[in-house]
């Protein structure tokens, strides 16, 4: 907990470096693996074709990648999960699932993609001219799509094994290779675009060879077994759902690229351009346009662990100066990269070849009108970034699609019949206008409530306190099914510690983490998938981690009562727990919550409902197992038999142990 206390303390600027620039490295890289083969296509004899067939055929590897990274981002979370719990085996399991059902999704994605090949080409904006260009390239491409979706994951792995340079060196490798092979079999043997392809997966291939070779005989916290890689529904299930942020953002990546080249495709036909030049120059612009987001987004994913903690310990002042100095970094990149797409145009698509005036004419104005606003673009993706990073996944994903999926895409259908094929063109200001004016507006009422409505402490100078050896009793229970209250008086019946506030003040003082925020963890609104991002998003990860902590810290001081938190799975290589759920009809807990809090019946639903809801999801996002599942437990009670018949029954079967 030291390390983490360090993000509360340490200069945010300081911070920032060590955490940022390593994530803008990583991300660089990437950006140039996707960008290279464009500069020599664009420089061979294939000229704007080849770039239009490449243009073409990467939005529909990003589905592939969609997945990959899901599946990759989810086990990496869950990873940090298990080895904070110091369970070998089961990062070993998590590991061994990912790559089995990546192997699987790429399987699945390269049988579609052969299957309905020129149906998704077309789909995508293939042209008679350059679909033959488009088809050899990705059917080459097809062939590496095992090993790269694999090579992200491996890349992943690796940097949450504790080897981010490592990581980094599989990542350079493939670009290295790439950058080397491509003049090679372009030019040298005169392949063409088959040579790009070959020289990309054959790139692909080396980054996933080395990073196998890693996770074989250099891993630090798991050892792989042949048993790891058979396909465990519950474990997938777990990590696919701590991945699904990732995979929404790919495929609004997806969606974006798809009507965008469907619409240049159509009304570029209709004008001076042709359909393939205004497509060749929209991947273009997009690679580009990638180098410049991903230094944004790796400066606020480095910024991301200093965000997170700060807002779980509620020191709002760093929230707001760590932010603050993202948001000006933000538009300083931006402010650059105007200057030189408004005024030197030609510099940047020179880089991929000149071509005729036509090409050159669009291309100027794809850089001076479609980026014009790239400033907003980037802050928008900024802004969604900290949401993430702060907790709040509505706001981080209402940032995110506004942009991209409810303006840029019906502006896309609507422009082009006033203006043409510059109409497409103009969506993207008009989305960045409209972006930034719902981004900014949330931004500005979060940052300036930051701080203003603090939660109370809960307890104040609590310790753990000392007690005998003998049984830790563990209580989960159903909203109203008074719970807290049945295990106040199993331990006095015992004479023994309880902890359920406790437990949140002994965290908050070992962690540096706020007890409201801990308090706020079962307790939010959030549902369904908001729930998961809420869940797997930073700060959450900080208080789970401290919370399991303290409870195993709890648990060496003596017999006691801890009430939730998944405390039973937390002890759960613990002999000395007694595993207790605690249910009721729905009847007896409406009462109970009307005597308790003085709810009306349909009041009492909604909240049962709710809480039940959030302590499921909990346990879930803790353990992969189902809360309530009577397997999970070693006494399951009703207690609409009385609080103290109930207590009586645990305290007994306690004594027995």
């Amino acid at each position: 907990m030291e390390n983490n206390k360090a993000l509360g303390s340490e200069k945010i600027t300081k911070l920032i470096r060590k955490f940022a620039i390593p994530c803008i490295i990583s991300l660089l890289i990437s950006a140039l693996y996707n960008i290279v083969d464009q500069i020599f296509i664009g420089n061979s004899k294939l000229g704007f074709l080849g770039n239009a067939a490449t243009s073409i055929v990467f939005p529909i590897t990003i589905i592939s990648f969609a997945f990959a990274w899901c599946f990759g981002d989810g086990a990496v979370a869950l990873m940090s999960i298990r080895q904070g719990q110091k369970d070998d085996k089961g990062i070993a399991k998590i590991i061994g699932n990912a790559l089995t059902i990546n192997v699987i999704a790429s399987i699945i994605f390269i049988a579609f993609c052969f299957i309905f090949m020129d149906p998704l080409l077309h789909l995508f904006g293939a042209s008679e001219a350059s679909l033959p260009l488009a088809q050899s390239y990705f059917r080459i491409i097809l062939y590496g799509s095992t090993a790269s979706m694999m090579g992200g994951v491996l890349s992943s792995i690796i940097r949450a094994d504790g080897s981010p340079a490592f990581s980094m060196i599989v990542t350079v490798l493939g670009a290295v290779i790439n950058i080397i092979l491509d003049p090679i079999f372009i030019f040298g043997l005169d392949w063409g675009i088959e040579g790009a392809a070959i020289a990309t997966i054959i790139g692909q291939i080396a980054s996933f060879a080395l990073g196998i070779y890693y996770i074989l005989f250099h891993a630090h916290t798991f050892k792989l077994k042949l048993a790891d890689f058979k396909p465990e529904l519950k474990t997938i299930r777990h990590f696919t759902k701590l991945g699904i942020s990732t995979f929404i953002t790919q495929m609004s990546i997806v969606a974006t690229s798809l009507v965008g080249n469907m619409m240049l495709a159509k009304w570029g036909a209709e004008s001076i351009y042709g359909a393939d030049i205004p497509i060749a120059v929209m991947g273009i612009a997009m690679k580009v346009f990638t180098v410049v987001i991903n230094i944004v987004v790796g400066l606020l994913v480095g910024a991301q662990p200093i965000l997170g903690f700060n807002y779980g310990a509620e020191k709002y002042d760093r929230v707001k100066e760590a932010f603050r100095i993202a948001i000006i970094g933000t538009i300083i990149v931006g402010i650059i990269a105007t200057i030189i797409f408004e005024f030197f145009p030609d510099l940047v698509i020179g880089i991929f070849g000149t071509q005729n005036e036509l090409y050159m004419e669009f291309a100027r104005k794809m850089f001076r009108i479609f980026l014009m606003l790239v400033t907003f673009t980037l802050s928008i993706k900024a802004i969604s970034i900290f949401f993430q990073a702060v907790g709040e996944p509505k706001k981080a994903t209402i940032a995110s699609l506004m942009r991209d999926i409810v303006c840029f895409v019906p502006l896309c259908f609507i422009l082009p019949n006033i203006f043409g094929v510059d109409g497409i063109l103009y969506a993207a200001p008009v989305a960045d206008v409209i972006g930034i004016a719902i981004a900014s507006t949330l931004a500005v009422r979060f940052y300036t409530n930051l701080g203003k409505a603090k939660t109370a402490n809960i307890a104040e100078n609590v310790a753990i306190k000392k007690s005998h050896p003998g049984v830790i009793i563990t209580i989960s229970r159903q909203h109203g099914s008074a719970g807290k209250e049945i295990g106040k008086l199993v331990a006095e019946q015992l004479n023994i510690p309880y902890y359920y506030k406790e437990l949140l003040a002994v965290t908050a003082k070992e962690s540096g983490l706020s007890e409201g925020y801990l308090n706020e963890l079962n307790i939010r609104d959030d549902e369904g998938i908001m729930r998961e991002l809420y869940l797997s998003s930073t700060p959450v990860e900080y208080a789970i981690k401290a919370q399991r902590q303290a409870i195993e810290e709890i648990a060496k001081h003596g017999s006691c009562v801890i009430v939730g938190r998944a405390a039973d799975y937390v002890l759960r290589n613990n002999k000395k727990v007694l595993r207790v759920f605690i249910s009721a009809p729905d009847e007896y807990r409406i009462k109970k919550l009307k005597e308790m809090y003085g709810d009306k019946p349909a009041e009492a639903k909604k909240s049962i409902k709710r809480s039940d809801a959030n302590r499921a999801s909990y346990y879930n996002a803790i353990s992969g197992l189902e809360w309530g599942k009577r397997e999970n437990y070693d006494l399951c009670l009703d207690s609409s038999i009385g609080n103290k018949e109930t207590a009586k029954i645990i305290a007994e079967y306690a004594k027995n142990i």
